[in-house]
């Protein structure tokens, strides 16, 4: 049964890191079983979005009618991250706003090299999974709403 909760930390903090937290308290983890679950689960998303980046690439080229737009408030956004913070930036950002998946397709589309990315987002996501997950476990009545 408790590997069944850690499973659901990892799948819930793939997608969104912040679930992570959430359901590791919902769930009654140790703060230490969340934060090492919230953080395998963003590391596995960060892995297989950079290992798989180039061929999702050249398949959303494939199947893509219309070329994308190249300035979007979103893509000025995210070039203005990169030019003034570089992956350090993405990296940080990745578990606050731009979720493990899209941070991870962000610095993969300004070609940074996987180790480089694969550092950074681990040092990010190690970081961010204590803080929230310290966070979240020391809001007082936090359990009572969860469960």
């Amino acid at each position: 049964m408790q590997f069944a909760k850690y499973i659901s930390v990892v799948i819930t903090s793939t997608l969104k890191f912040v679930g992570g937290p959430l359901t590791g308290a919902a769930l009654g983890l140790q703060w230490f079983e969340t934060a090492v679950c919230t953080m395998l689960g963003m590391m596995i998303s960060v892995v297989a979005i950079t290992y798989a980046g180039a061929a999702l690439q050249a398949l959303l080229h494939r199947y893509r009618k219309e070329p994308p737009k190249l300035f979007t408030k979103r893509t000025r956004f995210a070039i203005r991250i990169w030019n003034r913070f570089g992956l350090a930036g993405i990296a940080f950002l990745t578990p606050l706003i731009l979720t493990p998946i899209g941070g991870t397709i962000l610095a993969v589309s300004f070609g940074v090299r996987r180790g480089q990315l694969l550092l950074y987002m681990l040092i990010s996501a190690v970081l961010w999974a204590i803080v929230q997950t310290l966070a979240f476990y020391q809001i007082p009545g936090l359990k009572g709403l969860l469960g």
